[in-house]
Formats: C-alpha cells, sequence, structure tokens
C-alpha cells in the first residue's frame, strides 16, 4: 500500500547540511575564525574537523554501531570535500554574491522555523487503537474492499497527442491497433504493464477505473508524458486491519503534527500585524488566510502523487 506519505530524511538531511555551511560561510564572510568543540580529527588547510561534527554526521546518517568503523571514513571524507568546496568558494567571495547571500538567509530562515515548530509543537502523540479502527472503517476503499487494476500501458510524449492524433485514437478498440497506429506515423511510444489498487488513487478516480469495460482505452496526462491504458483485469485485494495498523497509525500521526503545525501558524498570524505594502500581494478578501507553505506545505511525493491522480480523473475518456 503506498496511499500516505513518508518521511523524507534525505531532505531533512539536506536542510541540515545546509545549516553547518550557512554557519561556516557567515563566519568566514565575516572574517572571523569559525571556533569548533570537540577533538581534532582532520586539518584541512589549517581548518579542524573535529570528532564532534564527525559524530554529528554519523547521528544524521542514523548509522548502527556495526557500521561506524566504515562509515566514518566516508562521512570523513565528504566532511574533508565540503572543507575544500566552502574554503575555494569563500577564496572566491561567493560567500558575498547576492544569489549565494540570498540563498543563505532564506536556508537559515527555514531552519530556525523549523526549529522552533519541533520546539513547540513537539511529536505528536501516537493514536489510540480505538482512532486507527475507525480510520479503518471509514475508508474501505483502502482496506477491505480495496480492489487491484491490472493495466496495460502505452507512454508517448505529450506534445505528440495532437488533435489530428487524438481523432484516429479514438477510433482504435485495443492498445496493439494503437501501436500499429503509432508506428505507421513514426511516434515513439514504450509499452508497460503496472497494477494499481484503490489505495493508490482517489474514490473518483477509482470508482471511474471500476466502471470502465474491460478493455476500453483511457487516458492519463502526466505533464509532459501521456500514458493510454488499458484494464486487464480487476480483482479483490483486500488488507487486514491489523496488516494495515502500523501504515494507519503513521498517517495518523503526520495528520495530527500538519495539524498541530497549522494551528501554531495560525495563532502566529492571529498575534501578528501584517502589513500588505504592495496590495497586489494581499489575498483576496473572499479567500481564507492559508497556512504559508514554509510551515505545513506536504511533501514533494504526496503532492505529486495527488496532481497526477487528479490530472487522472480529468483525462479519462
Amino acid at each position: 500500500m503506498n496511499y500516505h506519505a513518508k518521511a523524507r530524511p534525505p531532505a531533512v538531511l539536506g536542510r541540515l547540511c545546509m545549516a553547518v555551511l550557512v554557519a561556516a560561510v557567515a563566519l568566514a564572510g565575516c572574517g572571523q575564525k569559525e571556533k569548533k568543540s570537540g577533538q581534532a580529527l582532520v586539518s584541512v588547510n589549517g581548518e579542524e574537523i573535529t570528532a564532534s561534527q564527525l559524530n554529528d554526521e554519523l547521528q544524521r546518517a542514523g548509522v548502527t554501531a556495526e557500521q561506524q568503523a566504515a562509515a566514518s571514513k566516508q562521512l570523513m571524507d565528504g566532511l574533508i570535500e565540503r572543507q575544500l568546496l566552502l574554503a575555494a568558494a569563500v577564496n572566491d567571495k561567493l560567500d558575498r554574491d547576492p544569489a549565494v547571500v540570498q540563498s543563505i538567509e532564506r536556508a537559515k530562515a527555514l531552519i530556525i522555523a523549523q526549529a522552533y515548530l519541533q520546539k513547540r509543537v513537539g511529536p505528536p502523540a501516537k493514536p489510540s487503537a480505538a482512532e486507527v479502527d475507525e480510520y479503518y472503517r471509514q475508508h474501505p476503499e483502502f482496506f477491505s474492499e480495496r480492489k487491484q487494476f491490472d493495466l496495460r500501458q502505452l507512454v508517448l510524449a505529450t506534445k505528440d497527442l495532437d488533435e489530428s492524433l487524438s481523432k484516429q485514437i479514438d477510433s482504435k478498440k485495443t492498445l496493439d491497433e494503437l501501436a500499429e497506429l503509432f508506428d505507421a506515423r513514426g511516434i515513439k511510444y514504450s509499452r508497460n504493464q503496472v497494477s494499481r489498487t484503490s489505495a493508490d488513487v482517489p474514490p473518483a478516480l477509482s470508482a471511474k477505473l471500476q466502471a470502465l469495460a474491460g478493455g476500453q482505452i483511457f487516458i492519463v496526462r502526466e505533464g509532459e508524458r501521456s500514458i493510454l491504458n488499458s484494464i486487464v483485469g480487476i480483482k479483490p485485494a483486500p488488507v487486514a486491519l491489523e496488516q494495515a495498523r502500523p501504515q494507519i497509525e503513521q498517517y495518523l500521526v503526520g495528520t495530527k503534527n500538519k495539524q498541530a503545525v497549522a494551528a501554531e501558524v495560525a495563532r502566529l498570524r492571529a498575534a501578528a500585524k501584517i502589513e500588505y505594502l504592495n496590495k497586489a500581494l494581499a489575498p483576496d478578501a473572499k479567500a481564507d488566510n492559508a497556512t504559508p507553505a514554509a510551515a505545513a506545505k506536504p511533501d514533494a511525493a504526496t503532492q505529486d502523487a495527488h496532481d497526477a491522480a487528479a490530472r487522472g480523473v480529468a483525462g479519462l475518456k
């Protein structure tokens, strides 16, 4: 099941690594020598890399005790490379470049804002067994009544799907006929065979898929590519409560966290005096005040999945 978003540690790690660069570049730009704590392990052109820095990298990477010896060498190489690049950038005065300074300030603001939310909101409480049970009952399409859709696909560039080709597609009844059409017109495409479940798509799209006759072709447009699909089969694929429980718990924890973040941002907005000096940037008076993207934006993977699914509903023939 892939119906809910999972945390993305690499993105978090990237932001945290940026914090190190922010501090280092800021100090270097001011002509001050960075003060580091901990035992020095390596010196790079006079700049020390300490045990504290290495331990921090090990912790952020989630290295186990058994992997520590090998990982330490690899992470130390990374720290050395980072220091070399940082020193070269400062030597070229890139730390004073307006675009770089703006990027550093943005990263710094995001890191500090995230730290505030972690301190203020804290970890959300684990959902109760009753909450998990209720969510399971409320979403049979994800669990007890889940369906699996087996699909054959032809994938081609959206730019090739012009009005003339679309009219010809409407007259074809099978993907093999469409493949012959594409071959005749010299259109590049690829074949694919996938399985999707009603847990992977919104209920509206799931209902449309179940209503289609076997073999009927429908199109899903996803940006620069378009996918012509034919349903090979639909079969039950139920998921038991105990099997689904860990993922439901994870989803509910994430939902509670987003709600807590949104409530805190709403509290801060209510207490703040926000004046739009450029009236064109003021929100529509009829629209609700939206939560700032920096504070409560869904992760990229979840947003992409939802966008693709929404386009799929619109693209059904």
